[in-house]
């Protein structure tokens, strides 16, 4: 069964896309070139934001802007490595949202993890962001109202086998994100993680073929018993849903919610 049998009309312009107004805001997507950061970016722009979209695929980039025709806001493109911090915090400023989604992922064991991959997941994933809420927040404190959702990960909560360097960022930014709701609360700036299990996405597509290597098994057998195995719902997520509780958490029934994660892993952490 596919995910648009169960929900129809998901997508940007379909269920719950009248519920959010961000006309005359701006918007940063980083990693948005594709999966979950290039749904984010059109589920926002439907909404009427202004999306930066930013990542360091120009093509990718260049693609998406095809796309975003007949929707009420705006995509501008931006090409950055976000392991230019300097410029990943300039690129930040004057932004009214802004989603810290990018990321990598490499499956090997820790003695065989190759130290300056680990130092380059911690800085996409943890420092970038870091840098990025770092250079939004005058805005937002600024002008009373602000929004910061990280796309987080179940692994921001649970770990799994070989993959050091992303459950480390990930369980960082979960710490970053609260204490920025913390900080940011006086001033209407909300915080939050959304935290996915595994999502059809590129990166996802790669890390099945490593986890193959890693466990010595086939492709299929990576997504029944490593993706899925902890799932009581046999499915990966569309990046779609994903974008939709992205959505939720800049809109006007999430102005409470702040310091918290919103768990999208198909019943994993029930156990």
């Amino acid at each position: 069964m596919t995910v648009r049998s169960v929900l129809p009309g998901l997508g940007p312009g379909g269920l719950g896309a009248s519920m959010l107004d961000l006309g005359g805001r701006t918007a940063l997507v980083t990693g948005a070139a594709g999966g979950i950061g290039r749904a984010c970016v059109l589920r926002l722009a439907a909404a009427g934001a202004k999306v930066r979209a930013v990542d360091r695929d120009g093509a990718g980039l260049e693609a998406l802007t095809e796309e975003f025709a007949g929707l009420a806001g705006a995509v501008e493109p931006h090409v950055l490595d976000l392991t230019d911090l300097d410029a990943a915090e300039q690129a930040a400023a004057g932004t009214d949202v802004l989603v810290n989604n990018a990321g990598l992922q490499l499956v090997r064991p820790v003695e065989e993890f190759p130290p300056e991959v680990f130092h380059t997941v911690l800085t996409v994933m943890l420092e970038a962001p870091f840098r990025l809420v770092r250079g939004a927040l005058p805005h937002m404190y600024g002008q009373g109202w602000g929004r910061i959702v990280n796309v987080s990960s179940v692994h921001g909560l649970r770990a799994s086998a070989y993959k050091s360097a992303y459950v480390a960022a990930k369980h960082g930014l979960e710490g970053l994100s609260k204490t920025v709701a913390l900080e940011g609360a006086p001033h209407g700036v909300t915080s939050n993680c959304v935290n996915p299990a595994y999502v059809r996405t590129p990166l996802v597509e790669r890390q099945i073929a490593d986890q193959a290597r890693a466990h010595g098994i086939c492709e299929d057998r990576v997504v029944s018993e490593v993706l899925l195995q902890d799932s009581a719902l046999k499915r990966l997520i569309e990046p779609e849903e994903v974008a939709e509780a992205v959505a939720y958490l800049c809109g006007p029934y999430a102005s409470f919610v702040t310091g918290t994660s919103l768990v999208l892993d198909g019943g994993w952490t029930a156990h």
